[in-house]
């Protein structure tokens, strides 16, 4: 039974078709999922296999690296002392020099160091006798300017009237015209004066004749008187005929005169000049008394200016010129201490220039608390930093620091001594003790300037160099800069090979700088 053959045949499927079976569909092709399906796939894993290498075998510029130095600064309690230095009061900002406007000598001081005065009160007199001269004769020469300004209008208004009316010119056009018509009344009696003479000659003549030819019964007296009377009365006649060419030529001559008047009538030339001439006087003559009214300004003025005022409300601080002393004024030449005559300050505006030691320099900032403390105040004295000055002094190793005073008190003056204590400033209204924080520095060296501003090269954890915007803070002495904001503590930045580089390409880091970036 053990050895019996097994019938495998039993186990064979019958897949010969039925006669009484229904006949199926056809089957779909199915190449596009056997053959192009696989084909694509394969294709798309060797592209990405591609992308991903490609960038691993182009050449990447060999970078070092330095990271951030990081540092840990204690930030104490507001209101903290963090040192003291000395220093002494003074005008804020400077004190106020006040000039005599005007040169001259000093005749009287009005005022005493220490004294407080108000604006334009009077603090010194200069002699001012030349001044008082000079703004009387600037009168006695406005006076002349006025008179003569006056003489010009009465000359004007005379010419204008004489161009309003022509009366003169008028009058002489009548005379012409009344000689014109006599001479026109003789032309014309002539004939009748020639007609008349003529039967008188012939008078005359017959009664000479008359006697002559009676000349032993008349006497010869009367002969002679009728040959006179015959004789005068033919002289009378040729005289007459004579006359005649004479009263035609003056006739013609009265007639251009009598013209010629009209025209001039008519122009006015001669008095149109003489109105224009007379305006310009009056223009002239105007100018000069403005000219005379400024100078008798000017004088004024500067009899005012013997008088040295107050240019503010203040206190005296010191008397540069005494009496009997020389000022130059505002002239050219006058230097700053030949016009100074005192010194001025105002006691509200007082500030203190500290002798800050070098090494407490770092701790001073703008706005920062400081109180003051002097002999000749009981209280202490509130005050804030205002700036600090390029004025360092080698040989005691400090710089000068300017302290704005809070609201002084009167007994409080320049020169005085103090010392001043600075305290730590109010950083945020969340410290309330001392803390820790850290501040982020760089090399010098490794920060780019540009269009946008300083910014440093990084590399990110895929190598590819990244150009970061960056806020620069202070400077140490170890060449290190802060950065307030920009950076992380955990950033690389690329110290050597950032030569053509750009944002975004890739980088082989050969490992960190042992320079620290530092040339």
């Amino acid at each position: 039974m053990a050895n019996t053959p097994l019938d495998l045949s039993q186990l064979a499927l019958d897949r010969s078709p039925r006669e009484d079976a229904t006949p199926t569909k056809p089957r779909r092709k199915r190449w596009l999922t056997r053959y192009v399906l696989p084909i694509g796939i394969l294709c798309g894993f060797i592209a990405l296999l591609v992308a991903a290498a490609g960038r691993g075998l182009m050449p990447r510029p060999a970078v070092t690296v330095v990271p951030v130095v990081v540092k840990r600064a204690e930030v104490q309690q507001a209101g903290t002392t963090l040192f003291q230095a000395p220093g002494w009061i003074e005008p804020r900002p400077t004190a106020i020099s006040v000039p005599a406007l005007a040169p001259g000598v000093i005749e009287e001081l009005l005022v005493v160091a220490g004294q407080y005065v108000k604006k334009d009160e009077a603090i010194a007199k200069l002699i001012s006798i030349d001044a008082e001269l000079n703004v009387q004769q600037a009168k006695n020469v406005l006076a002349i300017r006025q008179g003569e300004l006056k003489r010009a209008i009465a000359e004007r208004d005379a010419s204008q009237i004489r161009f309003d009316n022509p009366v003169h010119l008028q009058v002489q056009l009548a005379d012409a015209q009344s000689m014109l018509a006599k001479a026109q009344t003789e032309l014309a009696k002539l004939p009748f004066l020639i007609q008349a003479a003529e039967a008188k000659v012939d008078y005359t003549f017959s009664s000479m004749e008359g006697k002559r030819s009676a000349k032993g019964a008349i006497a010869g007296r009367i002969i002679a008187r009728a040959e006179s009377d015959h004789a005068a009365s033919l002289a009378n006649l040729q005289e007459l005929r004579q006359r005649g060419p004479n009263l035609q030529r003056e006739a013609d001559a009265l007639n251009q005169k009598v013209t010629a008047l009209k025209q001039q009538l008519e122009l006015l030339v001669e008095e149109t000049r003489q109105l224009q001439e007379a305006d310009a006087k009056v223009q002239s003559a105007d100018a000069l008394r403005e000219e005379a009214e400024l100078q008798l300004r000017q004088a004024e003025l500067a009899l005012r200016r013997n008088v040295v005022r107050a240019p503010m409300d203040g206190r005296v601080l010191r008397l540069v010129a005494a009496p009997g002393t020389r000022v130059m004024g505002l002239t050219a030449n006058a230097g700053h201490s030949s016009s100074t005559v005192i010194e001025m300050y105002d006691p509200d505006r007082l500030q203190v220039r500290a002798d800050v030691r070098l090494e407490d320099v770092p701790m001073v900032t703008r706005g920062q608390p400081v109180q003051i403390k002097t002999a000749s105040s009981a209280d202490v004295i509130q005050g804030r930093v205002l700036q600090t000055t390029s004025s360092a002094n080698v040989q005691k190793n400090t710089l000068e620091v300017k302290v704005e005073l809070i609201q002084p008190p009167p007994t409080v003056s320049p020169e005085m001594l103090v010392t001043a204590t600075f305290l730590a400033p109010v950083i945020a209204d969340s410290i309330n003790e001392t803390t820790e924080t850290e501040r982020l520095f760089v090399p010098d060296g490794l920060v780019r300037s540009g269009d946008s501003g300083p910014s440093v090269w990084v590399v990110d954890a895929a190598e590819i160099a990244r150009q970061r915007p960056v806020e620069l803070g202070g400077s140490s002495d170890d060449g290190l800069v802060e950065i307030r904001s920009g950076l992380n503590v955990t950033d690389k930045l690329i110290a050597n090979g950032t030569e053509g580089l750009k944002p975004g390409s890739p980088v082989r880091v050969t490992g960190d700088d042992q320079n620290m970036g530092i040339k």
